[in-house]
């Protein structure tokens, strides 16, 4: 399994004390001690976003031009001097959340399907959505063409074919018209002869 990593921002210091502890670290660490060496990994694609998070003196430097920088994979710490130990649980805490936060996301079409809020997004607008919708959105999204209305049947409510299929249909009509009502997209869930497909 690939260690998260933890870039330290403008804090040598620091950097340099976990550096000589970094065998027994659950995390591997880098540090970036100017706003152009950061920029450059980040035009360079050395950062993976997915799986790190940075510590910095404050957030308003190191957010500053980055979109791909979220605040929630940011670590401040403004208050030195800190125990080594403090430090090193915050560090795991802020990694676990923020692992937590980023396997929740995921971007389909245009839009972002937050799992852990049951909710999709797209353009600062939100939809709120049940559990099934939900199934029904990670099912049709792992398919690269239409599912008939038996086989969501039989894989999300997993009746078998001989019950009413009004259940399915009823559901995938419901969410099609909360899309079309929230976000104008009759498109998100195409509808065809073949079945339902995303």
């Amino acid at each position: 399994m690939t260690k998260q990593i933890v870039n330290f921002f403008e804090l040598p210091e620091l950097y340099n004390i976990l550096f000589e502890l970094k065998n027994t670290l659950s995390f591997d660490i880098n540090n970036y001690q100017s706003k152009k060496e950061l920029s450059n990994a980040i035009k360079d694609n050395k950062i993976n976003f997915s799986n790190c998070i940075f510590v910095a003196k404050s957030n308003e430097n190191l957010l500053l031009n980055y979109d791909k920088l979220d605040k929630r994979n940011i670590l401040i710490v403004d208050k030195l001097p800190i125990q080594l130990d403090k430090l090193i649980d915050k560090i795991n805490v802020q990694l676990i959340q923020y692992q937590y936060n980023f396997k929740s996301k995921l971007n389909i079409k245009n839009y972002t399907l937050n799992i852990n809020s049951r909710t999709i997004s797209k353009n600062h607008k939100e939809l709120k959505l049940t559990e099934k919708e939900i199934d029904i959105i990670l099912f049709l999204n792992k398919h690269n063409v239409p599912q008939k209305i038996n086989i969501l049947q039989s894989q999300i409510w997993k009746y078998s074919s001989e019950l009413e299929t009004h259940t399915v249909e009823t559901h995938v009509y419901r969410l099609r018209k909360k899309i079309k009502d929230i976000f104008n997209d009759e498109n998100f869930i195409i509808s065809s002869e073949n079945g339902y497909l995303i």
